[in-house]
């Protein structure tokens, strides 16, 4: 069995050679055919230069083709590298006008809301009541919040707010020590729902390293010039801009100047029943609330008394805006009106609230309350008044705001001397104004 096996392997083996020598053949027999074939129709050689078929003039101006239209090419790219550019900026512009023209036409729609929904308090129309017992409506409705406004504020303010509202205040270097003063007191009273808005880096580490809520707004050129730079009437003009996004996110803010001392829980004291509560430069109760003030003209003869009314302006530098759409629309026309020039933003803020609808101008149809001047109080109130008097100086305010005064530091750091640390004199040694 074993020997036919082997025999069988040995013949197969044979036949094997037999057909790879026959393979080796035919192809050199091929390749000798076709080198005839060549030798006879190429006698010079193919890449000869006396070739009919090969030219070197052609070949050189195919080269100098290849590299004209490289250089051309490379012409070509860089047009329209510039014309991308042109297009992508213009591109952004557009997508700005879009995004302003979404932003007015979903306060459109809020504005719409806003008019339903005083529909649905109003009610049917319905006869007025007793004598006396009429009474029309003072709060407006709030706005539909809208996160995708700035998803990162909205995540951070979710976090610090309570019942949908905080103190917030704009801060740069400028007012660095004045600031330690305002989130110290703050957090002496135990206030969690405040928020600092630090307008430049140096604010925003010094905020983090004492462990106070700090948003870092995202960069603007516009605002981000004034924000690390100006001065206290520049950056409180800033607070009007700022301020929109809290308000279209849905959140009602305590805006605070930080030349304010806090001794007690504003948000324990707010009515909340008005678009805007705020607190008054006046000193008594005529100037902070209001009052008929006569002006006596004597050429007019028996007509030379005029009735006026007259109120002292509210204090930009703290108050409380809800969010709704008359807060939303003053905010507005303040920060257009501060963009165009050089007003004092105080100033800008009482006319948009106090003028009323006019030929040529409509007013703004804002609900405003005053807050009490004894618990919300201004250094003047208290430099002039107060600690002048036993029974006033047991009041222990709100708030104590150095907004009369321009040693600002030095005041505040007397407040907290006399109404916490309870040092008795520490008020006495500084004239009722800035002499």
């Amino acid at each position: 069995m074993i020997g036919r096996r082997d025999g069988a392997l040995m013949r197969n083996n044979s036949s094997n050679q037999s057909l790879l020598k026959s393979r080796i053949a035919i192809a050199i027999a091929i390749g000798m055919f076709l080198g005839c074939i060549f030798a006879f129709f190429f006698p010079h050689g193919l890449f000869s230069s006396n070739s009919p078929h090969f030219d070197h003039n052609h070949l050189t101006r195919s080269i100098s083709q290849v590299v004209s239209t490289s250089c051309e090419s490379s012409d070509s790219l860089n047009m329209l590298k510039a014309e991308f550019v042109a297009a992508s900026e213009k591109n952004a512009e557009l997508k700005k006008q879009v995004n302003v023209l979404i932003e007015k036409l979903r306060l459109a729609e809020q504005g719409k809301d806003h008019a339903e929904k005083q529909v649905l308090v109003l009610g049917e129309p319905h006869k007025a009541g007793p004598f006396g017992t009429v009474q029309g409506l003072r709060t407006n409705p709030t706005v539909v919040p809208d996160d995708s406004v700035n998803p990162r504020l909205a995540n951070i303010l979710e976090k610090i707010a309570v019942g949908k509202e905080l103190i917030v205040a704009l801060a740069n270097s400028n007012v660095k020590d004045m600031l330690e003063v305002w989130f110290k007191s703050i957090q002496k009273v135990g206030i969690p729902n405040y928020l600092v808005v630090a307008l430049d880096d140096e604010i925003a580490k010094f905020c983090e390293s004492n462990d106070v809520p700090v948003y870092k707004r995202d960069p603007d050129k516009g605002i981000d010039s004034v924000g690390k730079t100006g001065g206290n009437h520049a950056v409180s003009g800033l607070k009007f801009h700022i301020l929109r996004e809290f308000l279209q996110l849905g959140y009602s803010v305590l805006l605070s100047d930080v030349d304010i001392v806090y001794l007690q829980n504003p948000f324990h004291y707010l009515y909340r029943d008005s678009d805007v509560e705020s607190m008054s430069d006046g000193h008594n109760n005529m100037t902070a609330y209001g009052y008929n003030d006569v002006f006596d003209e004597p050429a007019m003869g028996w007509a030379r008394y005029a009735h006026t009314m007259r109120i002292w302006v509210y204090n930009s530098g703290f108050f409380y805006i809800r969010p709704t759409i008359p807060s939303i629309e003053l905010l507005d026309r303040v920060a257009n009106r501060l963009s165009r020039g050089n007003a004092w933003d105080q100033a800008v803020f009482n006319e948009e609230l106090f003028f009323p609808s006019h030929p040529g101008y409509d007013g703004l149809y804002a609900s405003r309350r005053t807050m009490d001047f004894y618990l919300f109080m201004n250094s003047k109130v208290l430099f002039k008044t107060v600690r002048k008097n036993a029974n006033l100086r047991k009041i222990k305010p709100v708030i104590v705001h150095i907004n009369y005064h321009p040693d600002k530091l030095l005041r505040m750091q007397a407040v907290v001397e006399f109404y916490v640390n309870g040092k008795q004199d520490a008020l006495s040694s500084f004239p009722d104004g800035s002499e």
